[in-house]
């Protein structure tokens, strides 16, 4: 019941609008191997590299974990994450 509570809070977008957030994020295009794009973070640590689907609707359990992953690597709450992505 959660997990579905979590889900409908989720925007639908497309990968074009998520490649925006991480570019606003300073991540970078690494490669694209047909419809994956593989974008890369330079951290102090290292790096963080993250995988978008080129679809027109990234399903809401993908956007999940990739958000999830995004927060944890650039310590930005999910939840600005969220309204960053609604504006």
């Amino acid at each position: 019941m959660i997990f579905n509570l979590l889900m409908s809070k989720l925007p639908t977008i497309s990968y074009k609008e998520l490649l925006k957030l991480l570019n606003q994020l300073d991540y970078q295009i690494d490669r694209q191997r047909g419809s994956h794009i593989r974008m890369k973070k330079i951290l102090p640590k290292g790096h963080h590299s993250i995988t978008i689907p080129a679809h027109k609707e990234i399903a809401k359990g993908t956007l999940n974990n990739i958000l999830n992953k995004i927060s944890q690597y650039t310590n930005v709450p999910k939840e600005e994450l969220l309204n960053r992505l609604r504006k």
